[in-house]
C-alpha cells in the first residue's frame, strides 16, 4: 500500500512537473514571437525586408472593421442590460438617476475592453490560428522558410501590429456603443434627455478611467494575437489538429483575458 501510494505520489508530481514546463515553454515561445516581430519591424527595413504596410493594412480591415457591426450591436446591448440592472436596483433606493454613473464607469473601465477582447479572441484569435494551422498541415510556412521568407515576418509581424492598433480604437467604439445603448434605454425609462444623459457621463468619466480601459486592451490584443499565432504553429495531425488548435486558441485566449482584466482591476484599483 505504501508502494502503491508513493507510486501515485510520483506520478502526480511528474504531471505537474510536466504541465510546468510545458507553460514556461509556451511564455518562453510567446516572448521569442515578440522579439522577432520587433527585430523585423525595426531591423527590417534596412535589411530590405521590411513588414509589409499592406500585410498590415489588411490585418486591420479583417480583425477592425469588419467586426465593428457585430461589436455595435453586443456593446448597445451589454448597455442597456446596465442600464436596466442599475435602474432596478438603484430604485430601492430612491436613487435611479444615478445610474449614469455606473453605466460609465463599468463600460470604460471594465466592459469595453472585455466584450472587445473576447469578441475579437472567438472571431479573430481562431481564424488566424486555423489559417496558420491550415498552412502548417499543408507544409507552406516549410516552403515559406525554404524561399527565404522568414514566418514571423510573414504572418505574425503583421497580425501583432494589427491587434495593437485595432483593439484599442475598437474599445473606444464599444465603449460608446455601450453608453449609447445606456442613454437609449434611460431615454425610455426615466425620460432622461440625451443631453443629460451625456453630459452626465462624460463629468464622471476622468482620464484615469480611460487609459485603464485602453491598457487592458493593448494587453488584450497581446494575448490574442500570441495565442493564436502560438496555436496555429503548433499545429500537427492534419485537419484535427487544426480543429484542436482553434478550440484551444480561443478557450485559452478568453481564459488569458478574464484573468489579466482581474489582475489589472485589482492592481489598478488600489
Amino acid at each position: 500500500m505504501v508502494e502503491r501510494a508513493d507510486g501515485r505520489v510520483q506520478q502526480a508530481m511528474v504531471q505537474v512537473g510536466r504541465a510546468a514546463i510545458g507553460v514556461i515553454e509556451e511564455y518562453g515561445y510567446w516572448l521569442t514571437l515578440v522579439a522577432e516581430s520587433l527585430y523585423w519591424l525595426v531591423v527590417g527595413p534596412f535589411k530590405g525586408r521590411p513588414v509589409r504596410l499592406s500585410a498590415i493594412a489588411t490585418q486591420m480591415m479583417v480583425v477592425g472593421v469588419a467586426a465593428t457591426p457585430i461589436l455595435f450591436m453586443l456593446s448597445f446591448a451589454i448597455g442597456v442590460m446596465l442600464a436596466i440592472q442599475g435602474i432596478y436596483t438603484l430604485r430601492q433606493f430612491g436613487a435611479e438617476t444615478q445610474v449614469v454613473l455606473g453605466i460609465a464607469l463599468s463600460v470604460v473601465r471594465e466592459f469595453g475592453p472585455l466584450i472587445t477582447g473576447i469578441l475579437l479572441a472567438g472571431r479573430s484569435g481562431s481564424a488566424l490560428a486555423a489559417r496558420i494551422g491550415t498552412m502548417q498541415v499543408n507544409q507552406e510556412i516549410d516552403a515559406l522558410t525554404v524561399m527565404g521568407i522568414d514566418p514571423v515576418r510573414y504572418l505574425a509581424a503583421p497580425v501583432l501590429v494589427a491587434m495593437m492598433i485595432m483593439v484599442p480604437v475598437l474599445t473606444l467604439f464599444a465603449d460608446l456603443s455601450a453608453l449609447f445603448g445606456g442613454a437609449v434605454f434611460c431615454r425610455l425609462e426615466l425620460g432622461l434627455s440625451q443631453i443629460a444623459y451625456w453630459d452626465q457621463a462624460t463629468s464622471f468619466i476622468a482620464a484615469a478611467d480611460l487609459y485603464q480601459g485602453l491598457i487592458k486592451s493593448v494587453i488584450f490584443a497581446a494575448l490574442i494575437a500570441l495565442v493564436g499565432i502560438s496555436n496555429g504553429f503548433a499545429v500537427s495531425g492534419g485537419a484535427e489538429g487544426v480543429g484542436r488548435a482553434t478550440t484551444r486558441a480561443v478557450v485559452w485566449s478568453i481564459s488569458y483575458l478574464v484573468l489579466a482584466d482581474m489582475l489589472f482591476t485589482y492592481f489598478l484599483n488600489r
